[in-house]
């Protein structure tokens, strides 16, 4: 047969139509791959917040104030969303010299175009896996403050907390600041994340001080079965975020995702059976405790250990965070509503001082990924050490400012008690959560 013209042009055009993929990626600047996988794990980190952390949260309120909470956690996204626009990403992962802040270059994502790229994907799917991090970490702080801050008081410091305290050690971490040029561990999130919403919750719940009834009336969760709901939406939702930090579709995402899985599933056990054992019965309550418990001490550690290795974190984490709650409870007398600091704050310290041992490949059964060249177990802990010690500090005294400035401007944090009395439902948002 011979070959016109008009069949070189055919065989062109289908050459060119099936094969752009593979010359593509051959070029070495966008992996299609690792690029679907992250845009994967964006939707599910924010399906956490939205509608994971809101239906967990919500669940575990009395009724007068389950709006209030799903309207906090749904106005953050919406407000975190836009200021990370704004100055966020740019803060956190701007190409600035300083080692302690990225600058202001990438205000308004300036230079992040279709072309730009972050490693092997897009810069822009990049800074939307990222974005999705600074949403659920003020959105954590919440649950410290339910039932009684403001909804202005509320809006006011998540945005100012973001700005000073987020973004800043994001860049420490992650954006090439001085705790990641140290070789501080934190795969997902141990101090970026929990340390920093643990430690604010803390701070605030002291602050604003304790319901009225706190420890003297019941204030049982009004919906068990929404709590289980989100917490199974967080429990999934937690694949994308500890897996996706990889930032490829390759073995390292694969192995954080089974630590993940194997981590949560041996802190619910864990918080479980100490309820056995002590009450005669295990609550479904203390069972998504646990696995959130697991889910936020593997963090940190989620690159760095093997399967048996998240299984001692998990149980550690059931362990550990079950006995912080009752302390912090019964002992302290500090109303963190929902358990912040003891299972988000005390968990990450907890993962990212385990990140620094375990991933010793001397460990036999439970042997990571081996130290970077030059450290030692000791240095190593010594550097995730600086590290919680570093961000809880930094973290304390910035959220205490900012508790003032907030106070002073919105002539106060609380709600009256009147207002406490009626619930935030009604007193911000003059609506119910519930019609019947």
């Amino acid at each position: 047969m011979k070959i016109t013209k008009k069949h070189l042009a055919s065989l062109l055009f289908l050459f060119t139509a099936f094969v752009p993929s593979i010359s593509f990626a051959q070029s070495g600047e966008i992996n299609g791959a690792n690029t679907a996988w992250i845009l994967t794990s964006t939707a599910l980190v924010l399906f956490m917040t939205i509608p994971g952390l809101s239906l967990f949260y919500g669940g575990l309120v009395r009724t007068k104030n389950v709006l209030s909470i799903l309207m906090q956690c749904f106005t953050i996204t919406i407000m975190i969303s836009v200021i990370w626009l704004l100055v966020g990403y740019s803060i956190a992962f701007g190409p600035s010299e300083s080692p302690y802040w990225g600058g202001l270059s990438k205000a308004l994502f300036n230079g992040v175009v279709v072309g730009s790229v972050s490693g092997d994907i897009p810069e822009t799917v990049f800074a939307a896996f990222q974005m999705t991090f600074a949403i659920i970490t003020p959105a954590l702080i919440v649950g410290a403050f339910a039932e009684r801050m403001k909804f202005s008081s509320m809006m006011l410091f998540c945005g100012l907390w973001s700005v000073l305290v987020y973004f800043p050690v994001a860049n420490w971490v992650w954006g090439g600041g001085w705790l990641g040029q140290m070789g501080l561990i934190d795969f997902a999130g141990g101090t970026v994340v929990h340390v920093t919403a643990g430690v604010a919750a803390l701070v605030t719940a002291v602050m604003l001080g304790q319901r009225k009834g706190f420890l003297t009336s019941a204030m049982v969760p009004h919906n068990m079965t929404m709590t289980v709901t989100g917490a199974g939406m967080l429990w999934v939702g937690w694949f994308g975020f500890n897996a996706g930090s990889a930032l490829a579709a390759d073995g390292n995402a694969g192995m954080a995702l089974i630590v993940t899985h194997l981590s949560a599933s041996a802190g619910a056990l864990t918080w479980m059976t100490i309820e056995w054992i002590k009450f005669g019965k295990p609550s479904a309550l203390g069972a998504v405790t646990g696995m959130v418990a697991g889910l936020a001490t593997i963090t940190p550690a989620s690159g760095s250990v093997g399967p048996a290795g998240a299984l001692l974190v998990g149980i550690s984490a059931g362990f550990v965070c079950y006995f912080a709650t009752i302390y912090l409870k019964n002992k302290l007398k500090i109303d963190d509503s929902l358990d912040v600091f003891p299972v988000h704050g005390v968990g990450g310290i907890l993962g990212t001082l385990l990140a620094g041992i375990l991933i010793s490949k001397n460990l036999g059964v439970f042997s990571g990924n081996g130290y970077a060249e030059g450290m030692t177990m000791g240095s190593q802990t010594l550097v995730q050490i600086t590290g919680i010690l570093a961000v809880g500090v930094y973290t304390a005294i910035l959220t205490i400012v900012i508790l003032k400035i907030v106070g002073a401007v919105t002539s106060g944090l609380r709600v009256s008690d009147e207002q406490e009395q009626i619930g935030c439902d009604i007193t911000d948002h003059d609506e119910k959560g519930y019609s019947m």
